[in-house]
């Protein structure tokens, strides 16, 4: 098979971490799969899924199991849904975990809830049942940010239990405070995709950036005081005008992202990186001092991998070395184990699997 590069990303429709779509991966390699030497950070790597595109695997808070989006026929899901595994369900075998999605509509961005009984994701279901139309290929890779997209909280068995977000726009990419208080997620309801806050049960919600362009895929530091995203920032009147028009159009192009960093009302807000490209779904280091993300700023385009820096925007240092597509990286709350998702050892198919790993310092 020839190889060839398609400008990528993976499920949210946005996600937490980024945006992938059917095919939009690397085929990957079909000679024997060997894991880089130069991956010094990563310890005794096991294979979560085996199939489809299964991305933004996120942990519990008892670092047990994991809640995560797939895209997979075979389990019945023509676009992303919701499921839970814990960290030792083998998958190999064909084996279905549990959804906790509705099975309806598109879904994105999941997180454990405090006390791990519950998680939150965003969903369009109540909008259709059916799998919302993809936006058409064009000169330009560019990301849909459906208005039908609402925050709901689930059970571990997938019953229903509570509304979060009531209102026609764009409300998803949730994710929770270490602390147990607060959810930051994005929202189109200034007419911008900016950040917010809200409380666990939904109240008081604040919004905490305020600046043209996309901000997304936002996470807590580990003590819950500074919040991680990545976000566009159109400079140019030609840049501004056309992050206008796509997002009238609902639509968002990501392939110009910086990550930044502030305390949680939006105050002391920081550029740290500044190396072009696409530079997205970062995560703290449970140091608290830097963070962890996915790139391709070496090449503007494949491969894409892991990389860490400080706060402060110095320390660069590359954690992935294969030449594919690693993305969603997310420590484990005890700081032991990281999880991402990569196409890594897909035997030249273009499948997006979940894997974990021992961290070493």
């Amino acid at each position: 098979m020839k190889k060839h590069i398609a400008f990528l990303f993976i499920p949210l429709a946005m996600s937490c971490g980024g945006n992938k779509e059917k095919g939009d991966s690397y085929s990957g390699e079909t000679e024997k799969w060997e894991e880089p030497k130069e991956e010094v950070h990563l310890a005794n790597i096991k294979q979560l899924t085996f199939g489809g595109d299964n991305a933004e695997a996120y942990w519990s808070f008892d670092n047990k199991s994991f809640v995560f989006q797939a895209k997979n026929p075979k389990w019945g899901a023509e676009c992303d849904q919701i499921y839970v595994m814990p960290i030792d369900q083998d998958l190999s075998d064909g084996t279905i975990p549990q959804l906790v999605s509705t099975g309806l509509g598109r879904t994105t961005c999941s997180y454990f809830m405090p006390g791990d009984s519950t998680i939150i994701y965003a969903s369009t279901h109540l909008g259709d049942s059916a799998c919302p139309p993809e936006p058409p290929r064009g000169d330009k890779y560019v990301w849909p940010i459906y208005s039908t997209f609402d925050i709901f909280v689930a059970d571990l068995k997938g019953n229903q239990k509570k509304q979060l977000t009531f209102r026609n726009g764009y409300d998803a990419e949730a994710t929770v405070s270490p602390k147990g208080d607060l959810i930051v997620f994005t929202s189109d309801r200034s007419g911008d995709l900016e950040l917010y806050t809200m409380n666990i049960d939904g109240t008081d919600i604040k919004q905490v950036t305020n600046e043209l362009g996309y901000d997304g895929g936002a996470f807590f530091s580990p003590d819950g005081t500074k919040l991680i995203f990545r976000a566009s920032r159109p400079r140019t009147e030609l840049e501004k005008k056309e992050y206008k028009e796509l997002l009238a159009k609902g639509l968002v192009q990501p392939t110009a992202m910086e990550l930044f960093v502030c305390n949680v009302d939006g105050s002391d807000m920081q550029q740290i990186t500044n190396l072009g490209g696409a530079n997205w779904a970062p995560f703290f280091h449970p140091s608290g001092e830097k963070v962890i993300f996915s790139s391709n700023h070496k090449t503007k385009s494949f491969p894409f991998n892991l990389f860490m820096i400080n706060l402060d925007g110095s320390g660069l240092e590359q954690i992935t070395y294969d030449k594919a597509f690693d993305s969603f990286p997310m420590f484990s709350p005890d700081g032991k184990k990281l999880v991402f998702s990569s196409n890594r050892d897909n035997g030249g198919t273009r499948e997006t699997n979940m894997f974990y790993a021992d961290w070493v310092e």
